[in-house]
């Protein structure tokens, strides 16, 4: 029998908990101080096991440069942090962004 008595399922919900709330600080404490600069933000929208999933606004949206903020920001500075993520997904729909930063 296991040594815990915590229900099936429950591992999975503390460990996305725990994932959340560092990847969290990270976005807070680190990336969006770098894109405020630019009049851009980053939601933490959820966790689902290992995979993140953000949203990108101000000046973020739409910004013909946000595929290259999220990979080489973003992306590098979450795996660097928690290397167990397996996937940072980009739900923000790019096409209704009204100020982008950078047009192209």
């Amino acid at each position: 029998a296991s040594a815990h008595s915590a229900p099936i399922g429950t591992e999975d919900s503390e460990a996305e908990a725990v994932l959340r709330s560092r990847v969290a600080e990270i976005i807070e404490e680190k990336i969006n101080p770098a894109v405020a600069s630019h009049g851009g933000y980053i939601d933490l929208l959820d966790v689902q096991g290992s995979r993140v999933f953000i949203h990108m606004g101000g000046g973020c949206q739409g910004c013909s440069m946000s595929a290259a903020t999220l990979k080489h920001g973003v992306e590098t500075t979450l795996r660097t942090e928690i290397p167990e993520i397996s996937e940072i997904l980009d739900t923000t729909d790019h096409a209704a962004g009204a100020n982008p930063y950078f047009q192209a």
